[in-house]
């Protein structure tokens, strides 16, 4: 038998969820397929948002329980131990359960009328001349095929679906691999600072973090381009100068491994009959690997988009395309900015960053920097703080700095 709904959201994480509710409240009837038996289960993300991002989107303040913590800065150790503090004068970021947070979104997405359908996972789109019109799925052992005017993509980074549909995937080439715990027993922490830690020795192209919560527990972890990150896990919490003295009694709760994509949005979003979100089309900041909040967004536009398709009856690719358009518009500049962040980042030694943190100091810009507070809209962050002579001054710094790293 053929089930057949007008929209099918592949995956029932955050942008999957945020996706169907904003649908189901337009009228539109939706499924969501979910492999796992459980929603936010298992998690893979420390949970560190931004607030006036998840306001943008209508999602904050959050149900109690939900967040964990709020932070008013962060902390960046320098490959040498040099230490840089950004401090505001009010909470900017929150920690989430993220388990929560993905039930939370499920719940609305259910009252509003969408149906969800766990222990279910896709096995392949259904695609006929060309257009996607469906999806396969295995549920108590059995292959069921369900119908739909448009299927979304929210299933992750597997990219199953998009080599299906005959989208290319995201490039492995922008991902580091990396591992999240959450601790008790962390000592000697500032419950307002999330911690940043840099360096080669660590976190290869990427970084260490320590986020504190309000009850003596943290989440930490890492991600890099080279080694084994539960080794090198291990090691920061056992031998990092700083790190090993705040986690010397810690005691691990739990611990997941996970990829991070940093390349920036995939080629193309959309085919007919299919728009993707989320990690599946890599909107992730390229610079702190945070993707909740930009997929959530473009989880906003999928839903916009297909209404409206629904409403007109076309479904190409040709009008579909729409969507990315306007991914573009809010998000382009920010990914650009970013993205070029990134690839400066990675090509500069220990050395050259420990260099950039002195003269950060010397130069007192962590009082410039307040203005940088909204830690989604980077590029567009940036942009107000560009015209101070101390900005420019340290932009002259890290450019000199990537020359000689990169001669």
């Amino acid at each position: 038998m053929k089930n057949v709904s007008d929209v099918i959201v592949v995956g029932g994480g955050p942008c999957g969820s945020f996706t169907a509710a904003n649908l189901a409240r337009k009228g539109v009837n939706t499924s969501v397929f979910e492999e796992h038996g459980e929603i936010g289960v298992p998690s893979h993300c420390a949970g560190h948002l931004g607030i006036k991002g998840l306001r943008n989107l209508n999602l904050y303040p959050l149900p109690d329980g939900i967040v964990e913590n709020t932070f008013c800065g962060a902390v960046f150790h320098s490959p040498s131990d040099k230490e840089f503090e950004i401090r505001f004068s009010s909470p900017v970021t929150c920690v989430v359960n993220r388990a929560l947070l993905d039930k939370h979104l499920a719940t609305v997405a259910e009252k509003a009328g969408v149906r969800y359908c766990l222990n279910s996972r896709v096995e392949s789109v259904v695609v006929e001349s060309g257009v996607v019109k469906g999806v396969t799925v295995r549920h108590e052992g059995k292959s069921e095929t369900h119908l739909a005017k448009i299927v979304v993509d929210a299933e992750g980074m597997s990219s199953r679906v998009l080599k299906q549909a005959g989208l290319s995937p995201l490039s492995r080439r922008g991902v580091v691999n990396a591992v999240s715990a959450e601790v008790e027993n962390v000592e000697d922490v500032d419950q307002d600072m999330v911690e940043v830690y840099l360096g080669q020795e660590y976190a290869s192209g990427f970084y260490a973090w320590l986020i504190p919560k309000r009850d003596g527990r943290a989440n930490i972890g890492l991600a890099a381009k080279t080694g084994n990150p539960k080794e090198l896990l291990q090691k920061f919490v056992r031998k990092h100068p700083t790190a090993s003295k705040k986690l010397r009694a810690a005691r691990f709760l739990r611990t997941n491994y996970h990829p991070i994509t940093l390349g920036g949005p995939i080629t193309s979003t959309f085919s007919d009959g299919l728009l993707v979100v989320g990690d599946a089309a890599s909107q992730v900041k390229p610079t702190t690997g945070g993707g909740v909040v930009f997929g959530l967004t473009c989880a906003r536009e999928a839903a916009d988009v297909a209404c409206e398709a629904l409403r007109r009856g076309v479904f190409s690719s040709a009008f579909l395309g729409e969507y990315q358009k306007r991914c573009d518009r809010i998000l382009g500049f920010d990914l650009k900015v970013m993205k070029r962040m990134r690839v400066m980042l990675d090509k500069m030694p220990d050395r050259k960053l420990d260099e950039a943190v002195k003269y950060c100091k010397m130069l007192s810009l962590e009082n410039v920097l307040r203005n940088f507070w909204d830690i989604d809209s980077q590029g567009q962050s940036f942009l107000r703080i560009l015209y101070d002579p101390r900005i420019l001054s340290a932009g002259l710094l890290f450019f000199f700095l990537y020359l000689s790293a990169n001669p």
